[in-house]
């Protein structure tokens, strides 16, 4: 790895009745994984990035998806190009 490698975690709050077509317009996104989810419309999504400003774009993008309620970042780890932690 050349480069700092930022992993974020998201959770994303959507309607519920366009759950399937959140999470398909999830995959599309590059560097997004998606993890735990639950039938309320909650999903545990995970960023891998290069930098912040791309985290901030990430979460704006899912935040303008349709059926999208909120994508709140909850953890975001900082990991150098030795695979130490900043």
């Amino acid at each position: 790895m050349d480069e700092t490698l930022h992993i974020a975690s998201l959770v994303v709050l959507a309607r519920p009745e366009l759950f399937e077509a959140v999470k398909a317009n999830l995959r599309l996104l590059d560097g997004v994984e998606l993890h735990q989810e639950s039938a309320a419309g909650k999903l545990v999504v995970v960023l891998e990035t290069t930098d912040e400003n791309q985290i901030l774009q990430r979460i704006e993008q899912i935040n303008n998806l349709p059926g999208v309620l909120n994508a709140a970042l909850i953890y975001h780890q900082v990991l150098d190009h030795a695979g130490e932690t900043q």
